[in-house]
């Protein structure tokens, strides 16, 4: 386990492998610990970190860190502390968030993001969000994800729920997006076809997409397209990592030959 002390306060991340930085952001249910497997793709051409935002897994519970811009604050005080340069960002639900807000905010500090399952919108998220802790959720939700996926979500007994609430006030993903758009960032929209939490974004704000934007939807996967869906989520990663910088993910598809190969 390590760990950094940010604002007098413990932040736990993990790091694989070496090379160009990488940094996985995970969502609202679960901690860090569900994009192991990404993390081992990654790691054989790429420096990976994950860190557990400000309320989950082993970092501190701190409500007045618990804001979008809050958690957006932590990757940016913990890549100055780990003396980390231009990133690429893999976020997931939350993750995705704090990504967007992050890439809008400090657009030469970002290469790349992939945002999977990202509400653009307040309407595409489900209510059960707020109405279920995130221990609750992941309880649920395990049930139909593979074998052992239960010990990846584990974590989420640990998550404060206020600190889910806090990151939904005052939405504003909708800006930060056509912010990272008109900055012209590469960014790859994922999107499970079963996601029960987070409904795919709609034909307006895909119509929205730079040309250096795209949307893929991994028909069969759920909320959690990393452990539902991996081989082909991480083929996607793969793909998407090693695309050279300010080239459009348009580039980037489910092919057909690799389709086949991960069935």
């Amino acid at each position: 386990m390590s760990v950094v002390l940010l604002n007098e306060s413990m932040v736990h991340y993990e790091v694989l492998g070496r090379g160009r930085p990488v940094i996985f952001l995970h969502g609202w249910v679960g901690s860090w610990r569900y994009w192991i497997s990404s993390m081992q793709v990654a790691s054989t051409s790429f420096r990976a970190y994950a860190i557990d935002l400000w309320g989950f897994g082993g970092t501190f519970h701190n409500a007045q860190h618990y804001n979008l811009t809050g958690q957006s604050t932590l990757l940016k005080d913990f890549m100055n502390e780990m003396g980390i340069g231009k990133i690429a960002l893999v976020g997931h639900g939350l993750g995705a968030l704090v990504s967007l807000e992050f890439a809008a905010s400090n657009p030469s500090l970002v290469d790349r993001v992939m945002l999977t399952n990202c509400p653009l919108e307040q309407k595409a998220i489900s209510k059960r969000l707020t109405s279920e802790s995130p221990a609750e959720l992941a309880a649920s939700m395990s049930a139909s994800l593979p074998a052992g996926s239960d010990a990846a979500l584990g974590e989420a007994r640990n998550a404060d729920p206020a600190a889910v609430v806090s990151s939904l006030q005052g939405f504003s993903a909708g800006a930060f997006f056509n912010q990272v758009n008109r900055q012209y960032t590469p960014c790859l929209l994922v999107s499970g076809g079963q996601d029960e939490l987070v409904s795919p974004p709609g034909i307006n704000r895909l119509s929205l997409l730079s040309d250096l934007g795209h949307h893929i939807v991994l028909e069969e996967a759920g909320h959690f397209p990393m452990l539902d869906a991996a081989a082909k989520f991480n083929r996607l990663l793969t793909d998407f990592l090693a695309l050279d910088s300010g080239v459009s993910t348009k580039e980037l598809d489910l092919k057909e030959e690799w389709k086949r190969r991960v069935r």
